[in-house]
């Protein structure tokens, strides 16, 4: 399981798919499901679902496809090109980033986010962020038609380079981390699924626009009207000196749950899980034999936050693997980790049956 888990990681890790852009991973996933035998639909917008018949309660389980990036705002007389931001992108992590200008299949065009020569910088710039507005991309061009030549218009996707590479035996290095690793996962549950004797109807669902403010599961949920939602996503490693003091979330220590998320800028928004979810995530991990992290976090927010509003209201938990640097140009992920989430998972659903409760008065 986890050398499929590896090969499906990095294949979809040199994918570039950026938010309201993700078509040719939503491509990949479905040739890997297709490989499987196992049947998926598209909606509008892009979300890909398989949908595995059972009894019981039935369950929405997804993660997002996309990743942040930029679109291209304005192209120079001189051919460098700037940019706007797309996602929460961070500004410090920026300067002297390459980047893929996702032109189409066989014509994207690699560039380069400039860094002003050290030899000509003030004192007072050598510790200075720029804001992404003043940044620039260095495609190789020297002239505006030159760029356009190119294919590339204002509105062009552009993403970090895609790049995939292990470190040591079981850690996964690259760009799109966040959350190619849950699509892994989920692919990785859709093959134990295939051969299931019982168990709920599973919506197994890989979504689109999580990262342009939750755009895409929230419609397939309203279509898809699920009792339980079960969303797969990055969780904040606290290993490294620069996050010990917001929580214990470690890498390789096996897979993570969510007790408290809430964003706390701008979108006031989160999610306090269902305590019936969190019997069931507790009591899975003790039958598989699973460390299981926990995480309560401030400035974290998932797709989650509105399918579980769906309805007459969703039993929804997040679920997830311990990541570090995210939404940095190379996020860092231990392979273990996935394998453990993988095993949760398919122990959790196994244990939805027919007479699973959601009654908040009937949780001990």
């Amino acid at each position: 399981m986890k050398e499929r888990i590896r090969q499906d990681l990095l294949t979809l890790m040199q994918v570039p798919g950026l938010s309201g852009h993700e078509d040719r991973v939503r491509r990949s996933i479905r040739a890997s499901l297709d490989d499987i035998g196992i049947a998926s639909e598209t909606d509008v917008l892009g979300n890909l679902v398989a949908t595995f018949e059972g009894t019981g309660p039935s369950v929405m389980l997804f993660t997002h496809m996309d990743q942040l990036g930029f679109v291209v705002r304005r192209i120079e007389v001189d051919g460098f090109i700037r940019l706007e931001r797309l996602g929460g992108v961070p500004e410090r992590a920026l300067a002297a980033q390459e980047v893929l200008i996702c032109v189409g299949e066989g014509r994207d065009v690699p560039g380069l986010i400039a860094n002003k020569s050290h030899h000509a910088t003030t004192p007072d710039e050598k510790y200075k962020v720029l804001p992404y507005a003043e940044v620039f991309v260095d495609a190789g061009f020297t002239a505006r038609a030159d760029v356009e030549a190119a294919g590339i218009r204002i509105g062009t996707p552009v993403v970090y380079a895609p790049r995939a590479l292990a470190m040591g035996p079981d850690r996964i290095c690259g760009t799109s981390v966040d959350d190619r690793a849950g699509c892994a996962v989920l692919l990785e549950v859709a093959r134990r699924l295939q051969g299931r004797k019982n168990g709920p109807p599973v919506h197994l669902a890989f979504t689109v626009q999580e990262e342009f403010n939750l755009r895409g599961a929230q419609p397939l949920a309203q279509q898809l009207q699920p009792d339980i939602a079960i969303q797969i996503d990055l969780m904040l490693a606290s290993d490294t000196p620069d996050m010990a003091a917001r929580g214990d979330m470690v890498l390789g220590g096996g897979p993570g749950m969510s007790l408290y998320s809430f964003h706390g800028r701008g979108t006031l928004n989160g999610v306090i899980p269902h305590p019936a979810m969190v019997q069931l995530i507790e009591e899975a991990a003790e039958a598989a034999d699973l460390t299981l992290q926990r995480s309560a976090q401030v400035g974290v927010l998932t797709d989650l936050s509105y399918v579980q509003l769906v309805g007459k209201g969703v039993a929804a938990i997040d679920l997830g693997f311990p990541m570090r640097y995210s939404h940095s140009a190379r996020e860092l992920c231990d392979l273990n980790d996935l394998v453990g989430l993988t095993h949760l998972l398919t122990t959790a659903l196994a244990r939805i049956g027919p007479d699973f409760s959601l009654n908040r008065d009937e949780v001990t």
